[in-house]
């Protein structure tokens, strides 16, 4: 198993949940980030505080099965190009193990 690890800007987050879907994603973990890569970050600051901030991204975390990953990674990085910097990244991490709670599930039939 695998967890694919991506940070995308937000506006793709929607194309990028039905490119999943299309492939046999069934549940993802989307967070909202900010960070910044080569681009360099720009700081804003917030009206509540003096702050800097950088650009805003969206985290999708998706652990999935050997067999599907290459599927996910194109499903992925096709819906979520601009083309533009700040595209984002997609990270590859082995996974040992995943135990669904609720039945004591191991492996991929807890994925």
């Amino acid at each position: 198993m695998k967890l694919i690890t991506a940070i995308i800007k937000p506006f793709k987050l929607e194309a990028v949940k039905e490119a999943l879907t299309a492939v046999g994603v069934e549940g993802m973990t989307v967070t909202e980030v900010k960070g910044f890569g080569r681009q360099k970050a720009t700081p804003r600051f917030t009206a509540a505080a003096n702050t800097p901030w950088t650009s805003a991204k969206a985290k999708i975390e998706i652990v999935v099965g050997d067999d599907i990953k290459d599927k996910v990674v194109t499903a992925i990085v096709n819906a979520a190009k601009t083309g533009k910097i700040g595209d984002g990244k997609v990270f590859i991490s082995p996974v040992d193990d995943v135990i669904r709670i609720r039945t004591d599930e191991h492996g991929d039939a807890a994925v």
